[in-house]
């Protein structure tokens, strides 16, 4: 029997605020929401943004005043508005008017002259540089002169700086600083992301963890977290790799924290404790899917019966977009006012999937998912918010140009389609799913990936598919780009509205569309959704797409396993989770966001691990790890 993997927990943060309880979700539709969810929306971006403070009493502004919903839709909804999602990059990432960078020049004879410094004598190069003579050396210093002569041209780099042409990103609510909630020195942004995003999803389960712990062994949970850009700011690679040039020190932490694994090893060492198991695969944009895969397929076999998902990126740096922009991937200053026939373009409809665009926009983020068995979720109560139905990673084969779309992701579509199509027949497939496109905003991605679509739906006989595509509203995030599908996904199942690509016009003449349904408006179903089909394009040919079935779907589906007895027992236990999981929400609403960060705190004493020739007892875990194991090769022997 194959074990169900149950979403019982999801939070993060990207360009829409909050993941958890639907907040960024609610950001990217806040046109269509009710009054209530909209004003709840705005005063919990506020508060995340730091406009409004919070006391006993409810929300105030700076001078202690107390603040109404009312208030704070009036006062700063606006701002809240203009400073979240995609927009101008901010002075909190770098001065895109001045870049910092270096010239090379060239400096020649001129009369005969010399040039003369001084010089940290611990930097002094050995051996000298030809022409180089050391004229005065103490302790501390030394005078330095380079003679400049028709023999001797030295070549000296000199600070300078540039205008950026990718002027946009999207980036998390101004005023938001991850790493201002908790100790967080030296940590690289994309780790900071993951300590936040680990801690929201976790407190959404509302269950403790510690509780959690004593019904499970090591080797029955898991971390699958990971970026595809490592950790390249200052405080990761970036910083290692710029030190030397920059004249400064590399410093003992930029190379161990820059890894690619470190989201993972993060949340594993602060955040949960985990002992398990643990692994960060990387697949370009796909790589949240990657990840998903693994924990799903841990689950189905019963080795794990825990899992936390995830990935986390903070791209928004000068090199990344430099390397980026220099592909021609990102849509620039120039290309937008091309596109828009007008000299200062709307950096708010950066990216424009499936309509007339340029490139994609870059964007940071972290998406967290708490994957548990269906057995442990119904034994625990645990709040259902969808299952993870299959998960499908195909490559591109031989390619010319290994940044190029290929057919790879035919493959991973149609078979997530057929999958659930086998699952829960035409009619849901055809009437009550939806589709998160990759939707990159490039022109090479509207053409090829609608025509993916478009085909698959011919081929399961499926009309007017709902295609949604978030990076519309948060930009490209790369590893956890899916993550953000997957969370706004969850909305939709919740909310019931689809939200349309309201930074198109139109939808590009060369897209095809015939079986599609692709809008720049809101889209309300008739009839909830049970079934979403996130897909990803990923550079080098990482396509991957998932299968995600509604709580509604997987409550029909537990029941039939369970029955009706242990549904309603489960149902009663439900009760008391939710009230912690919400009571989390109403204080991450007001600015505290709970986050867990247990550094050096909980640690195992190796020497009080028992160990005997059945089983092994870890300190702080409920259950052993089993070591009588069966021999599944006896038939061999």
């Amino acid at each position: 029997m194959a074990h169900l993997p149950v979403i019982v927990g999801f939070g993060g943060y990207n360009a829409a605020g909050r993941g958890s309880f639907h907040q960024a979700y609610q950001r990217t539709v806040i046109e269509s929401l009710s009054q209530n969810k909209r004003q709840e929306t705005l005063a919990g971006l506020a508060s995340l943004m730091k406009l409004v403070h919070t006391g006993a009493s409810g929300y105030t502004d700076a001078q202690g005043q107390l603040l109404s919903l009312d208030d704070i839709e009036t006062r700063y909804g606006q701002q809240v508005l203009d400073n979240t999602l995609i927009r101008e990059i901010g002075q909190q990432h770098f001065d895109i008017d001045r870049v910092y960078s270096h010239q090379s020049v060239k400096l020649a004879d001129v009369d005969g002259k010399a040039i003369r410094f001084t010089l940290s004598r611990k930097k002094l190069p050995d051996p000298l540089p030809s022409g180089w003579q050391v004229i005065d050396d103490d302790h501390a210093s030394s005078q330095v002169t380079v003679l400049l002569d028709s023999d001797n041209i030295s070549n000296i780099t000199i600070p300078s700086s540039y205008a950026a042409s990718v002027r946009s990103a999207g980036q998390l609510p101004t005023g938001f600083e991850p790493g201002d909630h908790y100790a967080s020195r030296f940590h690289p942004r994309g780790l900071q992301l993951s300590i936040l995003g680990a801690s929201d999803a976790l407190n959404s389960v509302g269950i403790d963890w510690q509780t959690l712990l004593q019904t499970l062994s090591p080797e029955q949970i898991a971390v699958y977290s990971t970026s595809a850009m490592s950790q390249l700011d200052t405080n990761g690679f970036g910083g290692l790799l710029q030190s030397r040039l920059l004249g400064s020190r590399v410093s003992t932490k930029q190379l161990a924290l820059g890894f690619n694994s470190m989201p993972a090893d993060f949340i594993n060492a602060y955040v949960l404790g985990n002992a398990g198991a643990t692994s960060s695969i990387a697949g370009a944009c796909a790589s949240f899917l990657y990840n998903l895969q693994a924990g799903m397929e841990d689950i189905r076999s019963g080795r794990r019966r825990v899992v936390i998902v995830g990935s986390s990126e903070a791209p928004v740096t000068p090199e990344i977009i430099d390397g980026y922009a220099t592909m021609g991937a990102l849509a620039t200053k120039e290309k937008l006012a091309k596109l828009d026939n007008t000299g200062t373009p709307d950096y708010r409809r950066t990216s424009r999937p499936f309509g007339e665009n340029c490139g994609f926009t870059i964007a940071e983020s972290t998406q967290q998912v708490v994957l548990m068995d269906d057995a442990l979720a119904v034994e625990l109560g645990a709040t259902i918010y969808g299952s993870v139905a299959d998960v499908f990673v195909h490559a591109d084969g031989y390619k010319k140009s290994i940044s190029a779309p290929g057919p790879g992701n035919y493959l991973t579509f149609a078979r997530a389609v057929a999958s659930a199509r086998s699952l829960l027949g035409d009619e849901i497939i055809r009437q009550r799913s939806f589709v998160q496109a990759h939707g990159s905003s490039t022109p090479q991605n509207r053409v090829t990936e609608s025509e993916i679509l478009d085909r698959v739906a011919d081929t399961f006989g499926i009309t007017q598919w709902p295609v949604a595509a978030v990076k519309a509203y948060v930009g490209h995030s790369l590893a956890p780009a899916s993550g953000d599908q997957m969370l706004n996904s969850l909305g939709v199942f919740d909310q019931g509205i689809l939200p349309g690509i309201k930074t198109i016009d139109a939808v590009a003449q060369d897209v095809l569309q015939q079986r599609l349904h692709i809008s720049n408006q809101d889209l309300h179903f008739d009839q909830a959704p049970e079934v979403a089909f996130l897909n990803s394009k990923g550079f080098g040919g990482n396509n991957a797409t998932a299968a995600v079935l509604s709580p509604h779907r997987t409550r029909q589906m537990l029941s039939q396993r369970h029955g009706q007895k242990l549904m309603a027992a489960y149902e009663e236990k439900n009760k008391a989770v939710s009230q912690v999981a919400q009571a989390y929400h109403q204080r991450a609403l007001q600015g505290d966001l709970g986050v867990r960060y247990l550094f050096g705190q909980n640690m195992i004493n190796d020497k009080e691990i028992k160990l005997s020739e059945n089983e092994v007892c870890v300190p702080g875990f409920g259950a052993t790890i089993d070591l009588t194991n069966e021999n599944i090769y006896k038939d061999m022997l």
